[in-house]
């Protein structure tokens, strides 16, 4: 009997693979591809073409109301679908109708309101939103430091594969020095309690793995924030530790907002915005805040520039004149 062709999603996940794409995309382009087959009645993509994947596009902005970073991952999911997948690369998308982005300031804290919120956190948790806020990390940045990106010589830490795919450096707090060292030492403790179970590796991201076969067991590759359980990866079939969730660190900041009565609708991304803002206030240039937040543009770290502590615009209300 000849062997079956291999099954559409397989052939996806293949193709994501050897060009190294990470879980998290992977995840997420096997679920557009899945949502765009069922919306247009379990067809085949083949039997599809760009008038399919266009009413699929609009549909997402004008009944679904996604936002426009989610209808372009569905379109990046479905152009790699027809191109590397299918070998049937799309052409231009005409009549698509893009979703609107409303322009919304960032919700930023006070010091007072950050440093009342920190104190409610405890543990990894108060460790991971101390970063946010200390050097500008995005939540997943955070937890995916591994032992070796701190410096402490330096003052700095390393975020790799940031959005957008590059490495870029912060700052890192001396406020912090102590407990991250302490957090390695407990890594360390755990790090060599799993290696005595043959429990003590840890994923690589992309290709490293086959260059650097032993350094999946090595101290510094240790994800910082390590999860509490192991797991078996399902592209190695290896037993070690992922890092912990980001659900767990957002339910525990949104708890302390609750319950330290902030009314504002802050989140772990609030405290981002918060060390942007405050780097501002107190004159730092704003190109090094562009640098420091990995932002590609001056112009997405401008927006910065309108929640400064200065009132609206840096304008003084009349009727404080003296």
């Amino acid at each position: 009997m000849a062997d079956r062709p291999p099954r559409l999603l397989d052939q996806v996940r293949r193709e994501l693979r050897v060009r190294h794409y990470s879980p998290r995309t992977e995840s997420a382009y096997i679920h557009w591809i899945v949502r765009y087959i069922r919306f247009h009645g379990v067809r085949h993509p083949n039997e599809m073409g760009v008038p399919e994947v266009s009413a699929f596009l609009s549909h997402l902005a004008v009944e679904a109301n996604v936002a426009p970073s989610t209808q372009n991952q569905a379109l990046n999911a479905l152009v790699f679908l027809y191109g590397p997948v299918l070998g049937r690369p799309l052409g231009e998308l005409a009549g698509v109708v893009r979703a609107r982005k409303a322009r919304k300031l960032p919700v930023v804290l006070s010091r007072e309101e950050v440093e009342r919120l920190l104190i409610r956190l405890e543990g990894s948790p108060r460790l991971v939103a101390s970063l946010l806020y200390g050097s500008g990390l995005r939540l997943l940045e955070a937890l995916q430091l591994r032992v070796k990106d701190l410096d402490f010589a330096r003052g700095e830490l390393t975020i790799r594969e940031a959005k957008g795919g590059r490495d870029r450096v912060s700052v890192l707090p001396e406020a912090l020095h102590e407990p991250l060292k302490a957090q390695i030492r407990r890594v360390r403790e755990q790090h060599a309690l799993d290696l005595s179970t043959d429990r003590g590796w840890a994923p690589l991201p992309g290709g490293l793995v086959r260059k650097y076969p032993n350094a999946p067991l090595q101290l510094r590759w240790q994800f910082l924030f390590p999860s509490a359980r192991t797991s078996r990866d399902r592209r190695t079939g290896r037993v070690g530790r992922w890092h912990m969730a980001e659900s767990s660190v957002q339910r525990r900041v949104k708890t302390a907002v609750e319950e330290t009565q902030i009314a504002k609708r802050a989140t772990c991304h609030s405290l981002r915005h918060s060390f942007a803002t405050h780097l501002l206030e107190r004159g730092q240039d704003i190109r090094t805040v562009q640098e420091l937040l990995g932002h590609r543009s001056v112009t997405t770290t401008m927006i910065y520039t309108h929640v400064l502590n200065r009132g609206g615009l840096g304008v003084r209300s009349p009727l404080d004149a003296e």
